[in-house]
């Protein structure tokens, strides 16, 4: 049996059946981690394989299952180093409020992945912890700042793992790796005891290796923080009971126009038309969309995340700029440049962008487009700045709208680098997003792929 292609779901029933224990799946995943973190880099932190008792088996959807935490989240006692040389000892004294989440569900924390220098970037390629590296071509990015998370799940380091998404970070990694992640609407899941980024932008949430796996994540991860001021009463979601209705009448409107056409490398753009095809042969009415809007949004948000991520590490970059990394550094002293009616033009586009997709929204069930326009790139002698701008174009958007977004994958290219597709919905329709996606994956087989070097 190959616990690790096994859904979150069939994994902890078999846990609680006792045919494999909690001790099984741990031990999987340990077994990877030396294999192969040596080489791709994923984990910052290994956690040595915990004695503790489970939580009562009879109440907990995660019973047992191995979780990898992007080392932005404080975990309690392990030590958080946000990727950065500032919290390179910070051990924190309480879990962020969604690993307590977690914990309390029966998943069990096996290490801290690797990010971007305080995920302010999506190469993933650290000064102070070294460069995570694609598991399908070590000489490439995994994407990032959420890289570590996507590359152990990827290659069955951990069975699910925590990303967090400011221009694309879960996305992203997601696209370039070949697994799925979700951005869920803004406000849906706490980012109490998470190191910020940008107050206005930042999102969490779970990659994993199927879309029911990621309803299932959510389905714990999200809910009212009254310590977080970003997080909103709603009803709880159910993201899993609906997950397998037919998608038949549908409307999916798919991005075409400048915005998205003029960067989209051959392959991918022949990718995600065939998707759209299986999605029409499934029922699904394709209306093809101009979204050239969405180019506006994108450059807002980088604006956004700078000025406020210079914002955020003001006293840091007074003290020791010395101690970021070059292209962050770079970027936080672009951001505390901006003027404040550069920053009040942006958030115009925001509001103005908003309301575009409500309007969108009011006619189309999703939105689908490419994750990133081109496959993952080279590691080595890259401009991490521009690499950002190419990578985030189309993830960006919908930070800065705050809307549920998912990143499916959706083929490779001849080079067999991963491809991604992008579903997106109005605020609060995470159950609509992980409805499309998870058509689209039970009539393809590209989410069963696995890297050469996870088997190795």
């Amino acid at each position: 049996m190959d616990i690790e292609t096994l859904s979150l779901t069939d994994q902890r029933d078999l846990v609680k059946s006792r045919e494999v224990s909690a001790s099984d799946l741990a031990e999987a995943c340990y077994r990877q981690i030396e294999k192969l973190n040596p080489t791709l880099n994923a984990f910052i932190t290994v956690v040595p394989p915990s004695q503790d008792a489970l939580p009562n088996e009879g109440s907990t959807p995660l019973f047992g299952i191995p979780l990898a935490v992007k080392d932005l989240y404080d975990t309690k006692g392990i030590r958080t180093t946000s990727g950065s040389r500032f919290f390179a000892d910070n051990i924190p004294s309480k879990d962020a409020f969604v690993v307590q989440k977690l914990k309390k569900a029966g998943a069990r924390v096996i290490g801290k992945t690797n990010t971007h220098e305080i995920a302010l970037g999506v190469t993933n390629n650290n000064p102070h912890f070294g460069a995570c590296r694609n598991p399908w071509d070590i000489t490439r990015t995994p994407g990032g700042s959420s890289g570590g998370s996507a590359v152990a799940v990827a290659t069955g380091m951990a069975m699910t793992a925590l990303g967090t998404d400011t221009g694309g970070s879960i996305r992203i990694p997601a696209s370039l790796c070949g697994v799925v992640g979700l951005k869920p609407t803004f406000g849906r899941v706490s980012l109490s005891g998470i190191l910020p980024l940008s107050w206005n932008l930042d999102h969490a949430g779970p990659i994993t290796r199927k879309v029911e796996d990621a309803a299932l994540m959510l389905q714990v991860m999200g809910g009212y923080d009254e310590n977080d001021p970003s997080s909103f009463k709603t009803l709880p979601g159910d993201y899993s009971s609906h997950i397998r209705d037919s998608i038949h009448g549908r409307k999916i409107a798919f991005a075409v126009g400048q915005f998205v056409e003029e960067v989209t490398d051959p392959e991918v753009q022949k990718a995600v038309e065939q998707a759209i095809r299986i999605l029409e042969e499934q029922g699904a009415i394709i209306s093809e969309v101009t979204t050239d809007f969405l180019r506006e949004a994108a450059l807002a948000n980088a604006l956004m995340t700078q000025a406020d991520g210079a914002a955020f590490h003001r006293e840091r970059m007074q003290e020791h700029p010395d101690w970021f990394g070059a292209d962050v550094r770079l970027r936080l002293e672009t951001g505390a440049g901006f003027t404040s009616s550069e920053y009040a033009l942006a958030r115009r586009t925001q509001a103005e962008v908003k309301r575009r997709c409500e309007i969108l929204f009011e006619e189309y069930d999703v939105l689908v487009l490419p994750t990133t326009p081109i496959p993952a790139p080279v590691l080595e002698g890259e401009d991490a700045i521009e690499r950002a701008r190419q990578l985030t174009r189309f993830t960006a958007p919908f930070n800065l709208t705050g809307l549920p977004a998912l990143s499916v994958p959706c083929g490779f290219t001849s080079n067999s680098l991963p491809i991604g597709l992008q579903v997106v919905s109005r605020a609060w329709n995470e159950a609509g997003v992980l409805r499309i996606g998870y058509a689209y994956q039970q009539a393809t087989a590209w989410h069963t792929m696995k890297p050469p070097i996870s088997a190795q």
